[in-house]
């Protein structure tokens, strides 16, 4: 066995063996590669040093005092990653109507539409979801709970939050507002997108009374009135999935006049009118793996997206398409393969930390290694933006976590050497 090999599995094996200490919240990491997420940028053979949970400390030659020692050997140290936005948590099987709490549907067709913008989707949310340490042990630490559109709904999806794949029960941060428009949501808007800006600038006359709530044309209850009215005047932030260029250039322009704080999801052709975007300073999720048309909104796909919004100012995130809870490994892929298709691999790093946590309202506490935040922390065997790399231990507020989860577990009982015994029988099997 070669030295390097050698050094390898013996630091899997200290890892593996302090993820079963719960308690461990002071710690200090010596002699990592500290891809900071910050201005700081990457700092070689550096230490990090962690007090309560929290990061204490980030330089060489650190004084660690009675915590425990963790050598990194050179590898790869980050913050935790964005798992995009998913239902993670309110999703367990997608296929049993029963475990999907992730939209709303009251309303037969367009006459009875229901817009509950009150609705709040991480109140379903469920920290022991086999889906959370499948993420986790991933190094995925938190993502954002979206509120999808559905038949029977509105373009307004609800509310959504970030939360924290440590086994905490409540979301985190500010609420976020979703909303669906172009081609995605026009089967909820008669069938035409041109009706989805009338019902946009109702719902506005509605919270600022020009309606009256018993008025046989209102959308909104008193609640939704007032949660609405939370996401005007420069409020809280509008997530909205779009992706057409035309239809992203006439949202700009209606957030402009109306004062509403968006960002986007998709923006498939967002690379069209990205000096608009960047001027505007909306952030932007994207799928970098989306490299066909779709549909007619996207005939302008391409690899290149987010290298081409980077370029021109915009902050770009990533956010998968598709089954992005089941499979929130795939983040990495769509950062790396961004990288791949010219976006500078600091900027592919920033989208799954520093930047979807400034855009959702948490960079005070995650999305860096710095001075003040939480240790929400991951080693790597390699760069984390090569899926041919894994993760080695991540922490959370300082805490081991076991790197284990139902994939992991099936694997190790049905992937063992042959004992004379059926493959479900592990080896210590009577």
């Amino acid at each position: 066995m070669s030295g390097m090999r050698l050094k390898h599995l013996t630091l899997v094996a200290a890892l593996l063996s302090m993820a079963g200490v719960a308690s461990a919240q002071d710690l200090l990491i010596r002699n990592a590669t500290v891809h900071t997420a910050s201005t700081r940028g990457t700092l070689q053979a550096t230490d990090v040093l962690v007090k309560d949970g929290r990061i204490a400390a980030v330089g060489k030659n650190l004084v660690a005092g009675n915590v425990q020692i963790i050598d990194a050997q050179g590898k790869p140290l980050t913050p935790t990653l964005f798992g995009g936005i998913t239902d993670i948590g309110v999703e367990e099987v997608s296929g049993e109507s029963a475990t999907v709490d992730e939209t709303l549907a009251l309303g037969a067709n367009a006459a009875d539409m229901q817009v509950r913008p009150e609705f709040d989707v991480t109140l379903a949310y469920n920290p022991e979801s086999v889906l959370v340490p499948v993420a986790r042990v991933e190094g995925i630490g938190w993502t954002m709970l979206g509120a999808g559109t559905s038949a029977g709904g509105s373009i307004i999806g609800g509310q959504g939050g970030v939360v924290r794949l440590d086994g905490s029960l409540d979301a985190i941060g500010p609420r976020v507002l979703f909303v669906t428009l172009g081609g995605d949501g026009a089967n909820l808007t008669g069938s035409s997108r041109a009706a989805q800006w009338m019902l946009l600038d109702q719902l506005i006359d509605e919270v600022r009374g020009r309606i009256p709530l018993d008025s046989k044309f209102a959308l909104l209850t008193p609640a939704g009135r007032s949660t609405l009215a939370t996401y005007l005047g420069g409020g809280g932030r509008v997530l909205v999935r779009i992706q057409r260029a035309a239809d992203i250039a006439r949202l700009l322009r209606w957030a402009n006049q109306r004062n509403v704080r968006i960002a986007l999801v998709g923006a498939t052709e967002g690379w069209k009118v990205a000096p608009q975007i960047a001027a505007a300073d909306v952030p932007v999720f994207v799928d970098a793996l989306a490299d066909l048309p779709a549909d007619f909104d996207e005939i302008g796909a391409t690899l290149e997206n987010a290298a081409r919004l980077n370029a021109a100012g915009v902050r770009v995130s990533f956010s998968q398409t598709g089954d992005a809870s089941h499979n929130a490994r795939k983040i990495r892929q769509l950062a790396g393969n961004a990288v791949a298709n010219g976006l500078p691999w600091a900027a592919g790093l920033a989208g799954l930390t520093s930047i979807p946590a400034s855009s959702l309202g948490v960079g005070a506490q995650m999305g860096s290694i710095a001075i003040g935040q939480r240790a929400d922390l991951v080693l790597w065997t390699g760069d984390p933006l090569d899926v041919a790399n894994v993760a080695m231990q991540v922490w959370m507020d300082g805490r081991a976590i076991p790197m284990r989860s139902r994939q992991t577990e099936l694997r190790d009982r049905y992937l063992h050497p042959d004992n004379g015994l059926p493959r479900a029988y592990p080896n210590d099997a009577h």
